[in-house]
């Protein structure tokens, strides 16, 4: 922008300012610029905020702050899937990555999801039942509402079940150990055995 667009927008606005206090301009530049700043504001006052809003949106589009947006071309997310109160905390944990926060309906379903991996880290039986105890007793408590928030959904565990998968996991997986890494046969084990006690041997 000009020097001299600069100083004419400045005495507009002076303009404007002196109008609005209800005294004429004397100099015949600025009323001059009064004129022209009452004429703007009579024109813009015809136009309805949708055709502003219009005008807005298609110079914004022009300088391209529209370019690159986050989800150009893509659906947006969540769009259609009905109205969710608690859509806005929903999207604050997912997009800041936080933890331990939220109602506890959700909080509960997702440790729900993750809950067979938290028992696979166990060492014992009753780790693993006293967990789920715990879990479970959290679940009818937010099952009352006494904080509010969205309903709890999350069915509790019932220990003795989960006790025995999480062996049948243990097993499943130390199979697989096994049969990733054989044990060598007895025979070769002799023969490796014996090989290195001959080189021992030799070198002593």
């Amino acid at each position: 922008m000009g020097k001299a667009s600069e100083e004419f927008e400045r005495r507009m606005e002076r303009a404007a300012e002196l109008r609005a206090a209800g005294h004429v301009p004397t100099d015949p530049e600025e009323r001059k610029a009064a004129d022209a700043a009452e004429a703007l504001r009579q024109r813009r006052s015809k136009v309805s905020p949708a055709a502003r809003a219009d005008y807005l949106i298609r110079d914004a589009m022009a300088r391209g702050e529209f370019d690159n947006l986050k989800y150009a071309g893509k659906p947006i997310p969540g769009l259609g899937q009905g109205n969710d109160p608690d859509w806005w905390i929903k999207q604050l944990i997912e997009r800041e990555h936080l933890t331990g926060l939220g109602p506890q309906a959700i909080l509960l379903r997702t440790e729900d999801a993750e809950l067979d991996g938290k028992l696979d880290d166990l060492f014992s039986e009753k780790q693993v039942r006293d967990t789920v105890e715990d879990f479970n007793r959290r679940v009818i408590e937010a099952r009352r509402q006494l904080l509010g928030g969205p309903p709890v959904i999350t069915k509790t565990r019932d220990a003795a079940v989960e006790v025995q998968r999480w062996k049948e996991r243990r097993e499943a997986k130390a199979a697989a150990a096994a049969a990733e890494s054989p044990e060598p046969a007895p025979e070769h084990k002799k023969r490796t055995l014996l090989k290195k006690f001959k080189i021992l041997k030799k070198n002593h």
